[in-house]
Formats: C-alpha cells, structure tokens, sequence
C-alpha cells in the first residue's frame, strides 16, 4: 500500500508488523475520536456515565448493527468476544450427558471456555477434525454433521480460525443446527471488517466478534448478537445496575429502558466505554478510504507471499484460496525450533509475527493489513529463507 496509508496508524516505524490478527491496530482518526470520547468523559464523568452513556452506547449498537445486517435490538456492546461468548457459554442449560461439538482448530482460551463449562455441567464435548487441506464446503459440512447426534445440544465453531487463518464455510452447519434444535454459538473474533457479515441472514443463534481487529476500532471493542426469541436464556457474569428481578418476565423491560439483554450485558459495573462509542469512527474512517479495495489489495498480498513461501518449503496450503481468510494466511513452514524462529525474526529482522505449532505442523501466520507492503513481504520470505535454511542467499536487515 502507499506509504501515505502507513502514516496513518501509530506503529513503530522500526517494526515490521505483520500481526494485526492478534490486536488490531487503531489508525490515527480513529484513535484522537477514541481520545475525545475519554477525555469528554474525565470532564464530567457523573454527567457522562451517569446521564449521556445509554444515547452515546444506543448510537454506536445502531451503527454496528447497520454493518451487521442486524437490529440493533439484536447487539449489545462488550468489550472483546471472549466475554461474549463465555456469557453465551455459562448460561446456556447444559446437563451431564448434553454434547458441545466443535473442531481441532478453534481458540485456545474457548476451548478452556467450553472445558470449564462441561467440567461444571457435566456436559460433553466432541471434537470433529476438520479434514486439511480443506478444499471444498461439502468436506467441511459433511464432517460437521457427521459429528450431530441426539445428544449434540450445541454446535461451537469460529468462523474464522485463529490459528490456522481458515474461513470456515458455516451457513449449512448452523442451518442443519437449527434444523436439529441444536444451539449455534460462533466465534466471530476475526470476522468483522474482515469478511461482509449478514448475521440475519447467517441465522446462528449466537454470534460474538471484535471490532478492534480487523474493523480497527480501538481495543476494548466487540459485540455479542443474539436471535431475539433466544436472549431470555442468557445472564450476566456480573450482576449489576442492569439487572431487573422481572428481567425473565415476558415484555420485561431492562433498569435503563433497553431489553434486559441490553442493559443486563451492557452495565456490569463502572467501565470506561470509549473503545465501544468510537465503532462509528472506525465505520466512517473505512469508508473514506476505501478499504474494501484496501482489503482485495492485502489479499492478494497475503496470497502472493504464502505461495512464494510454499515454493520455497515445498509445503502445501492449509486451504484451497477461497477457505482462507483474506487478509491472514497461516503458512506451513519446515520443522524448526518455534519459539526460537519467533525469537530470532524479532531479533534480527524486526519482523513481528506469530510463530507456533499447531498440531504436527509448524506455522508462521501472516497478517496483512493496509500498512504494510509489498518490501515487507519480501524481507519476511528473505528471513525465513535464511533461518529455516531454505537455499541460500544474503538477506538485508530490516531498518
């Protein structure tokens, strides 16, 4: 991308980032909106938090849920997609012998979620390997149903994978879910900003994503959507101001006029809400850059370097192209000390990027985002060259 682009987000200029999938990155409109909203809070917080929160957290959900293809009776506002689906996670009526499926790629701190919850419940959970490479939708579909039974009461998959940056082809899954009466509960970290989402035409039942990742509002910012007729299932992990004791009552209303989903979720306590009502400002700062031709740039860019690097390693992809994520690609490289690769990239290069063991396989996960370029990509293929001894050659180092 232009270097002009690169000037608008805050990275150290003497790094190589090539992790947005991890954090995100804030570009610097977005980031001063991010401060005004602070620093009208510190001005007057009682007026803030006390008087002018619910109509600033109401513009931010309508906002959202415009981008969503959503009501935004639907959104509520948390702080990252963790808390949401842990909410969906510890409220829904599990009971020994009840099955969680799910599949060998999803997030590490989910997985402990779900573990938590089944060791609590005395629920079960099944986990169906997703065949790699992955290739075709059917592949996928046919393995997730495979894997239903009678006592399947929850079908737990992200969209898209953190650790091997696939995009899960969910829409058959979730409909066979319903069909069977089987909750659907998505991980949706990755996914906004990153992929066009129609959540009600998606139809899972529960779906939590970011918006401080690939959206590029600031860190602190995601949402949980919820199918209408199913958020009475659902309760605060914190029992706060929101919280009603007729909040279960059919037509209830929420201690702040919202639905008891919105103000239950919403107010759990004193937080500063400024990441959440920034959304609009991250929204308007991607239209005014076009970045959905942004975007098709990074995605070829991911794609041109993880074949290079295939060449190279002579590994195969993950993924046939159109079941990897666009702008994130997890690259199979030669068996090597991890941690010592990530070590060294850092070290010697300036390279951020993750670097881990999935399974059998050794992996180098490349983000690309509209700061980075094509140089960049270069030197990252010139490092590991060099360091998984690939062929030889002299490499520059990064400055």
């Amino acid at each position: 991308m232009s270097e002009n682009l690169a000037r608008q987000f805050l990275l150290r200029e003497d790094v190589v980032f090539l992790n947005h999938g991890s954090f995100g990155a804030c570009p610097r409109p977005v980031f001063a909106a991010y401060q005004n909203w602070q620093l009208e809070l510190e001005g007057q917080p009682v007026e803030f938090l006390g008087r002018k929160v619910p109509d600033h957290m109401r513009t931010a959900r309508e906002a959202l849920a415009a981008e969503l293809g959503a009501s935004p009776e639907d959104v509520v506002g948390l702080t990252n997609a963790t808390l949401g689906l842990n909410i969906v996670a510890q409220s829904l009526d599990l009971k020994p012998g009840d099955q969680i499926l799910t599949t060998d790629h999803e997030y590490s701190a989910l997985e402990k979620t779900w573990a938590y919850v089944a060791r609590r419940t005395g629920a079960e959970i099944v986990v169906v390997k997703v065949p790699i490479p992955l290739l075709t939708e059917a592949q996928f579909t046919d393995t997730i149903i495979a894997g239903m039974t009678e006592r399947t009461r929850v079908l737990f998959l992200s969209h898209i994978t953190s650790p091997t940056a696939l995009l899960f082809p969910i829409e058959r899954s979730i409909a066979e879910a319903r069909r069977r009466g089987i909750w659907s509960v998505i991980d949706g970290a990755h996914t906004p900003g990153h992929i066009k989402l129609d959540l009600d035409a998606l139809g899972a039942d529960f779906y939590s994503g970011n918006c401080h990742k690939w959206m590029m509002a600031p860190k602190g910012s995601a949402f949980l959507h919820a199918r209408r007729e199913l958020q009475p299932l659902l309760n605060p992990l914190v029992i706060s101001h929101g919280w009603t004791a007729q909040s279960k009552e059919p037509g209830a209303k929420g201690a702040f006029g919202n639905s008891p989903f919105i103000d239950e979720l919403e107010v759990q306590g004193t937080r500063d809400p400024s990441a959440w009502l920034t959304v609009p400002a991250a929204l308007a700062y991607r239209r005014d850059n076009d970045w959905d031709a942004v975007a098709a740039h990074c995605h070829a860019l991911a794609q041109d370097t993880a074949r290079r690097l295939g060449e190279l390693t002579g590994l195969a992809p993950l993924s046939a192209p159109e079941f990897c994520a666009p702008q994130m690609v997890a690259m199979p490289v030669p068996e090597c000390d991890v941690d010592q690769l990530k070590i060294d990239l850092i070290d010697k290069y300036n390279i951020e990027i993750p670097v881990f063991k999935w399974q059998d396989t050794c992996i180098v996960r490349l983000s690309v985002q509209g700061y980075n370029s094509k140089p960049q990509m270069d030197l990252l293929i010139a490092a590991l060259t060099q360091l998984l001894g690939l062929k030889a050659g002299s490499v520059r180092q990064a400055s």
